[in-house]
């Protein structure tokens, strides 16, 4: 064959590009916060979060080929667990909010007696699947923090999650604030989002939207389960852990849950709450 008639068969031979889709997001208004994605762009040149100790199970919306990796649960094992910690989610939270009525009730006086405003804190975090719902706490801050201390909510700013929400010195804090948030006692209303099914006793802390749409391909596996009230990341190092610290934790939690870990870190925070370790 001729150096011209090889050239031409070469030329005649089709190329394929594989173009990897975008990752569909339900979250809304929300995912503006995230840069538009082109056919042209492989889900490697986007930005995502700097997480290194936990991989994300979930980088594309195909479902990943191996099963035992996606989910190692069978669905009858995961069937059971859930139904199982659905019925002690139920019992115990009724029995603990019961028993934390008398002090929601003096810890929302004081609130009420030290600044202005509602003593409930009321804020729309997403749950399993991403479906949205209302937790109630204590407030401990300002009503008008949001307002007053405008950067402390400026999220979009820090892509990769290298922030913390809570500060030793945090001027959106109040005087009973303060001392409600080191005791945990602005918590104990989550009980009640417990007792309607919202959330679990342990899980993952619900996300709030904004926060939520910086996740990237860690999202999904997060939104896999039922939110908590404490998880692994709330009893180990709590309030000094970072947002991308947090992350690793509660991946970490999703891919190991169980009752015997559930008891351990109900156990955890407990003695934690009683120290008052990493709380502020």
């Amino acid at each position: 064959m001729t150096r011209i008639s090889r050239a031409t068969a070469e030329a005649k031979i089709p190329v394929s590009v594989d173009y990897t889709s975008a990752i569909d997001t339900d979250f809304g208004s929300f995912a503006q916060a995230i840069p538009a994605r082109t056919a042209q762009q492989s889900l490697s040149e986007l930005p995502t979060p700097a997480i290194s100790r936990i991989e994300p199970l979930h980088r594309q919306a195909e479902p990943v080929a191996d099963p035992r990796v996606a989910d190692p649960w069978s669905k009858t094992r995961r069937f059971a667990y859930e139904s199982a910690k659905r019925v002690f989610d139920l019992l115990l939270g009724s029995v603990l909010l019961v028993i934390s009525i008398p002090i929601i009730l003096i810890a929302a006086a004081a609130i009420r007696f030290d600044t202005p405003g509602s003593p409930f804190f009321i804020q729309t975090r997403l749950g399993k699947d991403g479906r949205p719902f209302r937790i109630c706490k204590l407030r401990g801050m300002y009503a008008d923090a949001r307002a007053r201390f405008p950067s402390y909510y400026d999220y979009s700013s820090k892509p990769d999650l290298e922030f913390c929400f809570h500060h030793e010195e945090d001027p959106r804090v109040t005087r009973a604030g303060l001392l409600l948030r080191r005791t945990s006692i602005d918590e104990l209303p989550n009980l009640w989002n417990v007792v309607l099914g919202d959330m679990s006793l342990v899980g993952p802390r619900p996300e709030i939207p904004e926060v939520m749409a910086l996740y990237g391909p860690y999202r999904r596996e997060y939104l896999s389960i039922k939110p908590g009230v404490t998880c692994l990341s709330k009893c180990t190092g709590r309030d000094r852990l970072t947002k991308r610290e947090t992350i690793e934790y509660d991946i970490e939690y999703i891919r190991k849950r169980g009752f015997g870990l559930d008891i351990s870190i109900l156990w955890r925070t407990f003695r934690g709450v009683m120290l008052r370790r990493d709380v502020f």
